[in-house]
């Protein structure tokens, strides 16, 4: 279940990532594209581009948020930059609403220049859920 879980988060970032404009290059539970490689011995969810910009996505739920690695984990995230041309590469972070406090806490007590490369999305999976098999079933209808 958890795992089912956090395939939907997942998801949902790429939905995100899509809406923003970023094509995925390697993601968590995906068909077709590769899985991402660990970043630093922190695992990453998402890769994705835009134009010459990259972005790297994680999602966090509430098993997360008690990890006390998780500041040095963000901060070593949203420090990354291009191997060559040495452009920052921005950090989304998928959670859902409830949690949305207490990374924002987490994020405000980070410098300003890691800030700035840190972009938080919120992401409801009860409703996505929901959403899904009521499109399934008036497709199947």
């Amino acid at each position: 279940m958890l795992d089912l879980m956090k395939r939907n988060s997942v998801d949902l970032l790429v939905d995100q990532f899509w809406k923003n404009g970023y094509l995925t290059i390697s993601r968590k539970f995906g068909i077709y594209l590769p899985e991402p490689q660990r970043m630093g011995g922190f695992d990453v969810d998402i890769i994705a581009r835009y134009k010459k910009d990259y972005a790297i996505g994680i999602t966090l739920n509430e098993e997360d948020m008690e990890n006390p690695e998780l500041k040095e984990k963000i901060k070593f995230l949203a420090t990354r930059q291009t191997k060559f041309t040495n452009k920052r590469v921005i950090l989304f972070i998928g959670i859902s609403h409830d949690l949305r406090k207490k990374i924002e806490l987490i994020i405000n007590t980070l410098d300003e220049n890691v800030k700035k490369n840190i972009k938080i999305q919120s992401i409801n999976s009860d409703i996505s859920l929901s959403a899904n098999t009521k499109k399934k079933s008036t497709f199947l209808n």
